[in-house]
């Protein structure tokens, strides 16, 4: 055996009739052949010209308040960098100082201007890309203003009942929400419960009246421990004068209802019950917190009726309070005619035994899956072995529950906080030339679509955006952009800067993304299969997998992730094959055994 190939245990499959169909599919083709003779096709096309046909969308899907997480492809959108649907509305309330003003185009930590009517306009551009929902960073009324940033990502929030003027009024949302129904498209919210904007500040920390900063040397409140707590070391909590009442519900503004333990390092103990740079931490331990949040949820359910939750900084909150609060929220969703309605949480952690615990022990119906993108980043930037995927989907048994499984679990290759993965591509040590970090790029989204799990676009992606790294410097606009550090980028596969509008329809991303969304809806196997290893290398090469669905259909997946070309056998030939769509040059099948170009993937359906 080739010291480079590691083969899986069950490598071996037989055809269920004398007919196999073979779907090339290779970053940017797709492709199919139809030979009983070894298979060498020079032309090569992509899947909307082979097809000659629409691609499928929404539209083709079932209706979206019936439809299954798993039928979904995701685009994960912040509103305010996306597009301006209404300037009246830049510098948010008129009326409320605490959530005016912080809008300066030219500045990446300020709101930019989009809204909840840019994201309507644009509904038809992300339907065209095959996106059937939409997840949306936070959108409920923010402090505008925290220190030298604004709150245009939405995680500062004070007033859970209404969402930030910035972006527009509870019609407008209402509005947006029914228009993306009426295209088949479901609408995601992210919600947080662990804390909100800062208000308390601590007598030792900021003086008797909080409007201080008495302890720069420490770069903030430094945390007290549950035993220092215990032995009556604590702050004294204080909420400056005019300040006392900023905060809807009502209850949230009571000092009782926050730990107020000073700011967490992200570790141990403090990781739960410390301040994020000072954030208010809700005592989610408190059974009033816990009957609290989940009313406050419950009734944004009722009077918007999103189809689901995105959940914020999920490893930060004591496990039992979601044992508690997400059941209570699919029930009543379910109860007020949301059937569907799903739940998936932000554990920003690559512990397969971490991320599963919120999803069994906590209830939550899923998680974003961060061991995935981290073997992504090991395999597709690092260049190491593709059995790095294998050490995750090994452990996929895990999240099996009455109702979670692996193949629930959120894909993403990137997002707004650790960047994008075309910027860590860029940002690594290989030196990638911009042709690689376009094939590198568009084979992780591959993965993303195709191995199990239900696949997100991080807005700007599919424009080739690339971005200096992670936080704000991953929040680009879509609209014409007026920040230096955002329009100096090199775009991937576009002569544009993000200085121009970026909701161009030809761009080779948006279009590929369009052509996987049509093959991941045209198959179920790829949406409901049963993944099983067929093949890992230790070093940059083949990964293949199979999807299999009862015994209707089976699909098998192979990726390359090495330079040069690679072969693999599958254990079977071709008998019979008919020619669907021209096949890419150089990839043969011979006697059993594929040759996959270099950064390049497989797809074919066994029949």
């Amino acid at each position: 055996m080739d010291e480079n190939i590691m083969i899986i245990t069950n490598s071996t499959f037989t055809l269920k009739k004398s007919k196999i169909a073979l779907l090339i599919l290779s970053g940017l083709f797709l492709s199919a052949c139809n030979e009983t003779k070894p298979i060498h096709i020079e032309k090569s096309a992509s899947l909307s010209e082979a097809k000659a046909l629409p691609l499928k969308n929404a539209d083709d899907l079932a209706p979206y308040l019936n439809r299954n997480i798993q039928d979904e492809v995701f685009y994960f959108v912040m509103p305010d960098r996306f597009y301006n649907g209404n300037t009246d509305n830049d510098q948010g309330s008129k009326t409320d100082i605490i959530s005016a003003g912080g809008f300066d185009k030219a500045d990446k930590g300020m709101y930019h201007g989009g809204d909840i009517q840019g994201l309507q306009a644009k509904l038809p551009y992300l339907k065209g890309m095959g996106i059937s929902a939409i997840w949306l960073t936070p959108i409920m009324r923010n402090q505008a203003m925290q220190g030298d940033s604004s709150g245009y990502h939405g995680y500062w929030i004070l007033d859970f009942n209404e969402i930030d003027p910035h972006l527009g009024s509870n019609e407008d949302l209402k509005r947006f929400i029914n228009a993306a129904h009426k295209e088949n498209i479901k609408v995601f919210f992210d919600i947080i419960t662990n804390h909100t904007a800062d208000v308390i500040k601590y007598v030792e920390c900021h003086g008797e009246d909080g409007l201080q900063y008495l302890m720069k040397e420490n770069d903030g409140c430094l945390y007290k421990t549950l035993a220092q707590v215990a032995a009556g070391d604590t702050y004294q909590a204080v909420i400056p004068k005019g300040q006392e009442n900023l905060k809807s519900p009502a209850w949230l503004n009571d000092k009782k209802y926050y730990h107020n333990q000073g700011d967490t390092t992200y570790e141990g103990e403090n990781s739960i019950y410390g301040d994020f740079s000072g954030l208010d931490d809700i005592d989610t331990n408190s059974p009033e917190v816990v009957t609290g949040m989940t009313e406050i949820f419950k009734n944004v359910i009722s009077e918007f009726k999103p189809d689901g939750f995105r959940i914020d900084t999920v490893k930060h909150v004591n496990i039992e309070f979601w044992a508690d609060f997400a059941p209570a929220l699919v029930d009543h969703a379910k109860a007020i005619g949301i059937p569907e309605f799903f739940m998936f949480g932000e554990v920003y952690s690559g512990d397969v035994k971490e991320l599963s615990a919120y999803t069994t022990i906590g209830k939550m119906q899923s998680v974003l899956d961060f061991s995935l993108q981290f073997a992504l980043q090991d395999t597709l930037i690092k260049q190491q072995g593709t059995h790095k995927l294998v050490e995750v989907f090994e452990s996929d048994a895990y999240y099996n529950d009455s109702d979670s499984n692996a193949n629930q679990l959120l894909n993403f290759t990137g997002n707004h906080d650790m960047g994008r993965f075309s910027g860590m591509l860029k940002s690594s040590d290989f030196n990638y030339s911009e042709a690689e970090i376009i094939q590198r790029t568009l084979l992780a989204h591959a993965m993303v679509y195709f191995l199990r799990g239900v696949p997100i676009v991080y807005y700007g992606d599919e424009q080739g955006f690339v971005g200096d790294g992670g936080d704000k410097d991953s929040r680009q606009d879509m609209m014409p952009s007026s920040v230096d550090s955002y329009n100096d980028d090199d775009l991937l596969a576009n002569i544009k800067t993000t200085a121009d509008d970026n909701f161009d329809e030809n761009h080779l991303f948006y279009k590929t993304f369009a052509e996987y969304a049509d093959i991941y809806y045209q198959y179920p196997a790829l949406r409901f299969g049963e993944q099983k290893f067929i093949n890992a290398d230790n070093k940059p090469g083949i990964f293949a997998v199979s999807r299999t669905l009862k015994d209707e259909e089976e699909i098998i997946i192979v990726f390359n992730t090495a330079k040069t070309e690679k072969s693999v056998a599958l254990g079977f030939t071709l008998k019979n094959g008919e020619k669907i769509y021209p096949a890419f040059k150089n990839n043969e099948f011979v006697d059993g055994t594929l040759t996959v170009p270099p950064l390049s993937f497989a797809i074919y359906q066994v029949r």
